[in-house]
């Protein structure tokens, strides 16, 4: 099997040699070549025809955002891997590169001790990503987008389970790789009178979702905000998992209060979508909707089971228009779904059942 050609582009010659050195210890990866700067990647393009890109956010004569628009002008298929420090600089820019037509991001490591843990942290981080965004390979991957769940379900016939009507209480959301981009989809559409709240883990790291949260709460009707360990959640209310904490939401005497910590990963994931499912089919019990969206690997997979066993509601993104179809396609593979859904229908489908016995008036206005 021929092997996935990588271009790194990078202006640091010492971050150009760790790519090279943690992508050529993997058998299936090849680095076609470097380049220093965004218009020495755009001639190089035509002639080593790479499979995918890495790209460096900050370079002279031509940074990586303006390098990405070029090569969405001229390729815009070709897979790009926006490389990113952990800053406040950096997650904006790396949110505004996703915005534009990146398909994913890695962080440079920072505060790791060692060159070989560096090589190590790069490794695991990014080969996963470069697999995935390979059609042609994705079959033989390790990223956990493959065509089978690596955990049965214990239900006895998940496929037969009927919708159920409980009224909804609070809607979760699960996503990874392409989340940014289906979160704004989908909260877009959520009307300002919505009447639960709504919870969120997006993989990513510290810095980054305070970034996530900010651009949403102005590109939505309703207000997001990074979660805060304790605080009540209402009705309307939108809150993001921060980075490196898992989320949690327990009762509190007459209210329901987030609760962060920063326990065990768990699906190699500090927010996971398994621990946020587990604790909402546990506080609100049949009266949950759960979303799947986009994302690499099988967190949520588990949890997903339990909200269906306590009769709550379970949508899935499809594969057509997820980037990596490893979280929703684990989940609907295991028939544990109530709906399998393109983006642009799954933000009708929450308002739908969740106004179910509910007044609306921004939907009485438009006459829905």
């Amino acid at each position: 099997m021929r092997k996935i050609r990588v271009l790194v582009v990078d202006d640091s010659t010492v971050i150009r040699r760790l790519l090279t050195d943690s992508l050529a210890s993997d058998p299936n990866l090849e680095v076609a070549g470097t380049a220093a700067n965004g218009k020495i990647a755009l001639a190089k393009i035509p002639q080593l025809n790479p499979d995918v890109i890495t790209l460096d956010m900050e370079m002279p004569e031509m940074d990586g955002l303006a390098t990405l628009i070029e090569i969405r002008k001229l390729y815009p298929k070709l897979p790009v891997i926006m490389f990113s420090t952990l800053t406040q600089r950096g997650a904006e820019a790396t949110l505004e590169a996703l915005s534009r037509g990146a398909n994913d991001y890695v962080t440079k490591p920072a505060n790791v001790g060692s060159v070989t843990a560096a090589l190590q942290s790069v490794r695991n981080e990014l080969v996963p990503k470069l697999k995935a965004f390979c059609p042609w390979f994705s079959a033989q991957s390790d990223s956990g987008s493959g065509p089978r769940p690596a955990f049965s379900p214990t239900l006895n016939n998940p496929q037969k389970l009927a919708s159920n009507l409980n009224r909804i209480d609070i809607v979760a959301i699960g996503a990874s790789t392409g989340g940014p981009n289906a979160l704004q989809a989908v909260l877009s559409r959520i009307p300002a009178d919505f009447p639960v709240p709504i919870v969120i883990v997006q993989h990513m790291p510290p810095i980054f979702t305070k970034h996530l949260a900010d651009r949403l709460d102005q590109l939505c009707p309703l207000h997001v905000g990074e979660a805060q360990h304790f605080e009540p959640i209402v009705a309307g209310g939108v809150y993001v998992a921060p980075g490196d904490f898992h989320m949690l939401v327990r009762r509190d005497r007459n209210a329901i209060r987030i609760d962060l910590n920063q326990g065990t990963p768990e699906n190699s994931c500090r927010p996971a979508v398994d621990v946020l499912f587990r604790s909402v089919t546990e506080t609100y019990g049949p009266n949950v909707l759960s979303i799947v969206l986009t994302g690499m690997g099988q967190d949520g997979a588990r949890s997903c089971e339990l909200i269906r066993k306590a009769g709550g509601r379970v949508i899935a993104q499809d594969e057509a228009t997820s980037v990596v179809w490893g979280m929703p396609g684990a989940v609907a593979q295991a028939g544990l779904t109530d709906h399998i859904l393109p983006l642009d229908k799954i933000a009708d489908e929450i308002v739908r059942v969740t106004f179910q016995g509910r007044k609306s008036r921004t939907l009485e206005k438009v006459g829905i």
